[in-house]
């Protein structure tokens, strides 16, 4: 069974929407279920919870097939939308372990997650929301009292 939270099934059908009739294919990340206090599920069970910004333009990528953007092994899934076609894997789509494949209307009963081989996986929408994530470095508590 795979997990994904309600609020990534919802980006990524809008995204899928605004590019129609272009395909959109999403590099997507996973947070342990130890890391979101309202999920009641085992602690190292992966949730899909954020997304890579899909890069237009990108030459590296273009060319080698690869988004220096991304750390490598941090997307065990991606996202794929089939703006022409069926609710399948192709042989053209990008491949992760979960591939997420979504077909117009674009509503969440136009999902469906699939493993690399093609077989269809079973998933469960979440409606919690993943851990705040900040730019930048995280803040280290400080020894000395504040005397302003």
């Amino acid at each position: 069974m795979l997990y994904v939270t309600r609020g990534l099934v919802d980006t990524l059908l809008r995204f899928a929407a605004e590019k129609d009739p272009e395909q959109v294919t999403v590099p997507l990340a996973v947070t342990r279920a130890r890391d979101l206090p309202e999920a009641d599920l085992p602690d190292e069970t992966p949730v899909f919870t954020h997304f890579y910004m899909p890069s237009e333009g990108d030459a590296v990528n273009a060319v080698f097939g690869m988004q220096l953007g991304i750390p490598s092994g941090e997307t065990p899934g991606i996202f794929v939308s089939h703006p022409v076609q069926r609710l399948e894997l192709t042989r053209e789509d990008d491949l992760r372990e979960v591939i997420f494949i979504a077909v117009a209307p674009w509503e969440q009963d136009s999902l469906a997650a699939f493993e690399r081989s093609g077989d269809e996986q079973e998933y469960t929408v979440l409606d919690i929301e993943p851990p705040e994530e900040s730019l930048g470095p995280p803040e280290e508590p400080s020894d000395t009292p504040d005397t302003s």
